[in-house]
């Protein structure tokens, strides 16, 4: 059984933004090479964040472009937690000052993890994401769902000229790999592939509309064996059967937000007493792994019409 390198994070209300709208975070961190990476992220990147997020607001970047500000401090954290991660303790924490848990002293060149996070702020779904886990937004009246972030492959045509024009090279070894070592061309971490391995994120910032029924952050276990519209059609069904239940539920404004990974702790798929959301992101698990994923599987759910 391959060991747990995933980790998500649910924080509603993290913080607040300068006008007084409360923000909200989620994400999904998928490690490799060892789990502490994406165990860094989970206890550090809605820290970080919260803290570019109140300078930006104290320097006034809120006036003149808000959302110039918001991709701004997305972008800073990211590059913070990077850093960390090069002298991060196994267990997670930062390693300044030194960590005196049993894992102490225990680092690794190329261990790291993707994220992909989602800031809920008013009307505005803003999406941050380094490697190759995945967000997708299910609304109602598209014809199809709405990727809100793009994989970062070695073999995208413009990550593989970046990779090359970096003096590295994509080496096809099951699949494409930079080096042929890592299967993905942006990540947090993983300091001997740089500077081809890169921590920038891309960000999207997408307007909410009433037809927007949830939000799905997933990693690539998932996304391996479910496409987009399985994966949407399935969290579908689960919100709008059932009746709503508050226990459970991590409260975010005009939406809910449960997380499912396999080998957590998961009470039963379909019991009443878990929220919707919960059930929705479990039974996506449970479904890769029906299919067959050969990887960690971590799915978090965000029900945008506050159904539970």
């Amino acid at each position: 059984m391959r060991d747990m390198e995933d980790a998500v994070s649910l924080r509603p209300s993290f913080c607040t933004w300068a006008d007084g709208s409360p923000m909200h975070f989620f994400a999904v961190f998928d490690g490799h090479g060892g789990p502490h990476v994406s165990a860094l992220c989970r206890e550090q990147m809605h820290v970080i964040l919260a803290e570019e997020l109140a300078a930006a607001a104290r320097e006034g970047e809120e006036v003149v472009d808000e959302e110039r500000a918001w991709r701004a401090a997305l972008s800073r954290s990211f590059s913070r937690v990077d850093a960390l991660a090069a002298v991060a303790c196994a267990c997670g924490r930062a390693a300044v000052p030194p960590c005196r848990c049993p894992l102490s002293g225990q680092t690794g060149a190329i261990i790291g993890s993707t994220a992909v996070v989602a800031l809920l702020v008013r009307d505005r779904l803003v999406v941050a994401n380094c490697g190759d886990s995945r967000a997708v937004l299910c609304r109602a009246a598209a014809a199809a769902p709405l990727p809100l972030s793009s994989d970062h492959k070695p073999d995208r045509p413009d990550e593989k000229a970046r990779i090359e024009a970096a003096g590295g090279r994509v080496v096809y070894l099951n699949g494409p790999r930079v080096r042929g070592i890592l299967a993905m061309s942006r990540a947090l971490g993983d300091r001997y592939l740089k500077p081809e391995v890169i921590c920038e994120p891309d960000i999207t910032i997408t307007e909410r509309t009433v037809d927007d029924e949830c939000l799905i952050l997933a990693s690539d276990g998932m996304w391996d064996v479910i496409s987009n519209e399985t994966a949407c059609d399935v969290a579908r069904q689960c919100l709008e059967d059932g009746r709503p239940s508050s226990a459970g539920r991590a409260a975010a404004g005009s939406g809910e937000a449960a997380s499912s990974s396999t080998g957590a702790p998961a009470a039963a798929v379909g019991q009443e007493s878990e929220p919707r959301c919960y059930r929705a992101a479990a039974l996506l698990a449970r479904l890769a792994l029906g299919r067959e994923s050969s990887d960690n599987i971590s799915v978090v759910v965000i029900d945008l019409q506050g159904r539970g």
